[in-house]
């Protein structure tokens, strides 16, 4: 599991021209199961995502085709996560 921890490099009013792709670009990775949860950091400086992928590699491909990312309206920092403590078993179950 990877988490990209997103940091705005442009204002907000910068952020928001391109919010709506960004959001296109979520959907099409949950729908393709490559995303577990996202949403905004508060206060609002950036995101977070939470997502499967095979290699670190392979989770910079995903991150390369955010249209924040194209645009340079944000910054990157993905951390692996491998997860050892759970709240409980099915949660357990979907993580691993």
């Amino acid at each position: 599991m990877f988490i990209a921890i997103l940091t705005y490099k442009k204002t907000l009013s910068e952020v928001d021209r391109f919010l709506a792709a960004h959001r296109e670009y979520l959907a099409k990775h949950y729908a393709a199961g490559d995303f577990i949860a996202s949403g905004p950091q508060n206060p609002r400086v950036g995101g977070v995502i939470m997502m499967t992928a095979d290699s670190r590699e392979a989770g910079a491909a995903i991150i390369a085709e955010d249209p924040f990312h194209i645009n340079d309206i944000a910054g990157y920092q993905i951390v692996e996560l491998t997860p050892t403590m759970f709240a409980n078993d099915s949660l357990k179950s979907f993580l691993q």
